[in-house]
């Protein structure tokens, strides 16, 4: 019945920090949209964001705060060249290459934090 994932929502503290995590680190573009929406575009999914204390966007999640998060994003990129952007713009990777499973078979992972305290994964498969 369905068919992928269309986009989610982070509700983050400071959307400035978000999206140079986002956009320098990982390499997603910034888009707004409506009255005043912000996303971050990657591929054909998108993450809405939500500031924690704006007013809030309805419906919304019961209990939505910063930092409750944990993605797994396939990188576009051999995980090595991911990898070595990270470190070189100074993102700290917590965890990885590690190998991991994914939804359609063995991957291998990074984890890094966005400035919320988010997990996120980085993997390749193969």
């Amino acid at each position: 019945m369905i068919d992928r994932l269309d986009h989610f929502v982070l509700t983050v503290a400071d959307a400035a920090a978000t999206l140079d995590f986002y956009v320098r680190g990982l390499g997603m573009r910034e888009e707004r949209f409506g009255e005043g929406r912000l996303a971050l575009v990657f591929g054909r999914q998108k993450i809405n964001i939500h500031v924690a204390d704006a007013a809030p966007i309805l419906p919304r999640a019961a209990r939505p705060v910063p930092g409750s998060a944990d993605i797994c994003l396939i990188a576009a990129l051999p995980l090595a060249e991911v990898e070595a952007h990270l470190r070189r713009e100074g993102f700290v990777i917590e965890l990885g290459p590690v190998p991991r499973t994914g939804a359609t078979g063995p991957i291998t992972s990074l984890y890094l934090r966005d400035p919320d305290g988010n997990l996120v994964e980085v993997s390749s498969y193969g």
